[in-house]
């Protein structure tokens, strides 16, 4: 993950994306909880503005390429196996 999405993914959990940090296990589920609303509110943002431009017969909005969802998939899933296996999360050590 490049740095800038890497922030942005660490400021949605409410890190310091400065500093080294950890989820714990215990606390994936609120992690991924956290993840898959904000990759709700995204999509339907962007919902939202398609329906917005088809309203007013303008053309679709376009988008950056990547969505937040793909993004966010392999560290949904990385965090699901942390937490199932009983391991935390590390990250800037």
């Amino acid at each position: 993950m490049l740095e800038v999405n890497g922030r942005q993914v660490l400021e949605i959990l409410g890190k310091d994306p400065d500093a080294p940090g950890i989820i714990e296990a215990a606390d994936a589920p609120a992690a991924i909880h956290v993840l898959e609303a904000a990759v709700a509110k995204e999509e339907a943002s962007r919902q939202a503005a398609i329906e917005e431009a088809a309203a007013r017969g303008e053309p679709e909005p376009r988008f950056d390429g990547i969505t937040l969802r793909q993004r966010l998939v392999p560290l949904i899933d990385m965090l699901r196996r942390s937490g199932a296996a009983g391991k935390e999360v590390v990250w800037g050590v």
